[in-house]
């Protein structure tokens, strides 16, 4: 494996995913590295649930006024504009978000998501995930493979309270890359130095290896 932090082999994995004219919604924390390493050719359109198509980098002053959906100071690129959270949440639920990359605390092989709340700690809220997973054409979970007490995040069944059901199309974590396909997880890419045997062992549910498993790309 290269000698980049997690979060960075993850994100910059991801934004491969993109493609050029994507209305693309990048969920709180580790997604929102992946607008860093966008590649030059390719040029999408970011969605914040607060209200705005456009999202940039800060450029000069920060605008207290001006922030993403996580609250952390944005900018915004020409042409881009500004409503209220109903005309956002419309955009999103009408199906007019081609992809949305979130954060996971657990996904299964069903495909199901599990990345908002768990028990017994203190719950920011729901946020706009749940009208995400259901309403974006296509759902990228971009998650460290195993939890902090190294306990595995990809499982069987998720144990904690779903975000949605069935949604997943896409987990990608510094081990690997996988789809879910019919209810069942295929490993399509495999990241430099690591094994197939590691990631079994790191890995809950079961998982198909795709007879065209390649190297993990971004690197």
């Amino acid at each position: 494996m290269k000698s980049l932090d997690v979060k960075t082999i993850i994100a910059r994995r991801v934004a491969l995913e993109l493609k050029n004219g994507d209305v693309v919604n990048l969920g709180i924390g580790l997604p929102t590295l992946v607008a860093n390493y966008l590649p030059q050719e390719i040029s999408v359109i970011l969605q914040s649930e607060n209200g705005f198509v456009g999202l940039g980098p800060v450029n000069g002053q920060i605008d207290p006024n001006l922030v993403n959906a996580g609250g952390q100071p944005a900018g915004f690129v020409p042409g881009a504009a500004m409503f209220d959270s109903g005309m956002s949440f419309a955009l999103i639920r009408g199906g007019h978000v081609d992809v949305t990359v979130l954060g996971g605390l657990q996904v299964d092989v069903e495909g199901n998501l599990a990345n908002w709340m768990v028990p017994g700690k203190m719950i920011p809220g729901m946020g706009g995930a749940m009208d995400l997973v259901v309403g974006a054409k296509k759902v990228i979970i971009a998650m460290e493979h195993c939890a902090k007490d190294g306990s595995a995040k990809i499982l069987n069944k998720c144990t904690l309270p779903l975000t949605g059901k069935g949604v997943v199309t896409m987990i990608v974590t510094e081990l690997g890359v996988f789809t879910i396909e019919k209810d069942s997880i295929v490993l399509k890419e495999i990241a430099e130095g690591v094994t197939v045997e590691t990631i079994r062992m790191k890995t809950e549910a079961d998982f198909t290896v795709s007879s065209d498993l390649k190297a993990m790309g971004g690197f």
